[in-house]
C-alpha cells in the first residue's frame, strides 16, 4: 500500500474534512518528535499512513460502534500513540492511552491538548497498576506483549464482554496457541489490510483456565 492509497483509504472510510485534517496534524506531530525520541522505527517514516496510520485505523472495522455517547476503549502500551489516538480522531469512543514510560506519556498528553481530543486521555503507568470504575468494552494494544503475558496484566481491566482487538504478526500463531493453554476465550483471526504476514486477533469472552 502506497502513501496514496493510504490515505485513500482513510478517506474511503467517510471521514469529515476535519477528521482528515486532524489526522493530517498528528502525522506532523508524530515525525517531528520521532526526530527527539524513538516512537516510530526510522525505515517507516517514509510510509507512515500505510505502516501507522491504517494499520491503526483498520481496527475499527474489527469492533461495534460505541454505545450511547461512547464507550470505553483501553489502549495498552500507547506510546506513539498507535492506535489510540488515530482512533481517538475517527471516532466517538473515549480512548484510554496507557504508557507507563514517563516522556511517551508526556508525549500523549501534549498531543491529546495540542489536537484537541476530548475523548481521550492518558493513564501514565504500568497497566497493573491502572484501576477504571467499569470494564473496557475495547481493549487493543500494538506491539505490546504476547497474548498470554497480555491478558494476565490486564484481565482486571476487562469482563467476558469486553473485545479485545490486537495487531500481530507473522507469529500470530503460535501466539494464539500460547494464550489458548491459559486463556479460555472465542478468538478468530482477520487479515490486515498493511500486510499480508500480519493478522488482527480478535477475542470475546477471554477468561482464565481453572486448574486442574
Amino acid at each position: 500500500m502506497t502513501e496514496d492509497e493510504a490515505q485513500e483509504w482513510i478517506k474511503g472510510r467517510c471521514v469529515s474534512r476535519e477528521t482528515f485534517a486532524r489526522l493530517q496534524a498528528y502525522v506532523k506531530i508524530l515525525l517531528a518528535e520521532s526526530d527527539q525520541q524513538n516512537l516510530i522505527a526510522q525505515s517507516t517514516k517514509e510510509s507512515v499512513w500505510a505502516r501507522h496510520i491504517v494499520d491503526s485505523a483498520q481496527l475499527l472495522n474489527f469492533s461495534p460502534p460505541p454505545p450511547g455517547r461512547g464507550g470505553q476503549w483501553i489502549d495498552l502500551g500507547s506510546g506513539a500513540g498507535l492506535p489510540g489516538i488515530v482512533i481517538a480522531i475517527m471516532s466517538n469512543w473515549h480512548v484510554g492511552l496507557v504508557e507507563s514510560r514517563t516522556r511517551r506519556a508526556g508525549f500523549l498528553e501534549a498531543t491529546v491538548r495540542a489536537l484537541g481530543l476530548d475523548n481521550a486521555w492518558v493513564a501514565g503507568g504500568p497497566v497493573e497498576k491502572l484501576e477504571i470504575t467499569s470494564p473496557a468494552d475495547v481493549i487493543s494494544a500494538r506491539a505490546f506483549a504476547p497474548l498470554a503475558k497480555m491478558f494476565t496484566i490486564a484481565h482486571h481491566l476487562s469482563d467476558t464482554k469486553t473485545l479485545w482487538v490486537l495487531p500481530k504478526g507473522r507469529s500470530w500463531q503460535s501466539d494464539v496457541d500460547d494464550a489458548s493453554e491459559i486463556w479460555h476465550g472465542k478468538f478468530h483471526v482477520e487479515q490486515s489490510v498493511t500486510d499480508c504476514d500480519s493478522a488482527i486477533v480478535v477475542a470475546r469472552g477471554v477468561r482464565r483456565k481453572s486448574r486442574q
